[in-house]
């Protein structure tokens, strides 16, 4: 047997799937990406684990939203987060495998690919999977826990810290890692509280499903990446035995305005956070400006993870106007008092459009004068 078809058999067999998304590819691609198990310092550990119980106290005597049950937080390396959470995005994927399944039949010159062509059909859950691997294992290097995704996540429950990710921005930004320590705590533990809205996540699911409806993908890039991989070479990079990051092979566009839901979305669960960390964590953290300030200017530079997806599908989230949501919420709160924060948890028509997120007045006409 020849290299060249001894590298199409490892193909094919990584490529099979009995679901819409190969998950088994996923694992090998976000393993590859994210690297080798980091020991996390037992005294490091319980530092965070103390951290996160006095955030929940301080966050109860701040925010009328229900404490969750989570269990105690779960101080962890790039490498496990990882490997936990490798399908907790799975909504920001799935969605697309309808789309694929259809779009490979009507291919231009789809015939002409030789070995390639005859494997087209399991083609789109092999896709999926890459971009999901590829899309966590990105993230497991930037992420400073659940909260710090973008994301709500649907099937992961426990609050994590990443903890080499937390120290590494302490570090970077010449912060006060004690500090950064106890807001990374406090920021996890109030996103696990909006989590436990009933409604919050599946209103997500909702948005991103109305959003992917309106995606439509060009596969002229496709069909090429496809034609040269008849060279092993390119073949064994496609594999990813050596660690490097794979290419994205879809890239899709989209409609402005359900995008425009989506990110009206995650700026208001990430912006809710920094309001509530501030109001809990002011008197405890005197450098929490500089961190904030930190954080903001990491936010508005697009890691590999949000790069991917906004090249695939079109989903730019634009963390940065969290910035505008944390304003929005302290407004609400010094024109109306805190029973008008609450009345945005009340129901999915009470949350903000992304032009209201700088326009309180207007979303104050809109509901608190019904």
């Amino acid at each position: 047997m020849s290299e060249g078809d001894d590298l199409f058999e490892q193909l094919f067999r990584l490529f099979q799937s009995s679901g819409p998304v190969n998950w088994k590819l996923a694992r090998e691609l976000t393993k590859s990406l994210a690297g080798e198990r980091e020991p996390i310092d037992p005294g490091l550990a319980e530092e965070y684990l103390e951290l996160a119980r006095a955030a929940d106290l301080r966050i109860d005597a701040a925010s009328s939203l229900p404490a969750p049950s989570p269990g105690d937080l779960n101080p962890t390396d790039r490498s496990t987060w990882a490997a936990d959470n490798q399908q907790t995005f799975r909504v920001l994927v799935e969605p697309l495998s309808g789309k694929l399944t259809g779009g490979f039949e009507d291919l231009p010159g789809a015939e002409s690919l030789g070995q390639i062509g005859s494997m087209l059909a399991p083609m789109g859950p092999a896709i999926l999977g890459m971009q999901a691997g590829t899309m966590v294992g990105f993230l497991a290097h930037r992420t400073l826990g659940q909260f710090d995704t973008g994301i709500p996540a649907m099937d992961q429950d426990r609050p994590y810290i990443v903890v080499p990710n937390v120290e590494a921005f302490a570090v970077d930004s010449d912060l006060d890692p004690k500090q950064v320590r106890l807001w990374a705590a406090l920021h996890e533990m109030v996103f696990q509280r909006l989590m436990e809205i009933e409604w919050l996540r599946g209103h997500f699911v909702s948005l991103v499903e109305a959003f992917y409806e309106t995606v439509e993908f060009d596969f002229s890039d496709l069909m090429g990446n496809l034609a040269a991989l008849e060279d092993p070479a390119q073949l064994q990079e496609l594999l990813g035995e050596d660690g490097a990051q794979t290419p994205a092979l879809l890239k899709g566009t989209s409609d402005p305005e359900r995008l425009a839901a989506v990110q009206a979305f995650t700026a208001l669960v990430e912006g809710y956070g920094d309001y509530l960390v501030r109001k809990a964590g002011e008197e405890v953290l005197p450098g929490l400006g500089e961190i904030e300030a930190a954080n903001s200017l990491r936010r508005r530079e697009p890691d590999q993870a949000e790069q991917y997806l906004q090249q695939v599908v079109g989903l730019e989230l634009q963390r940065s106007r969290a910035d505008d949501a944390a304003g929005f919420f302290r407004e609400l709160e010094q024109r109306w008092g805190e029973d008008a924060l609450d009345r945005i948890w009340e129901d999915p028509q009470h949350l903000p459009t992304l032009q209201e997120l700088t326009d309180p007045v207007g979303w104050a006409a809109r509901v608190l004068l019904q």
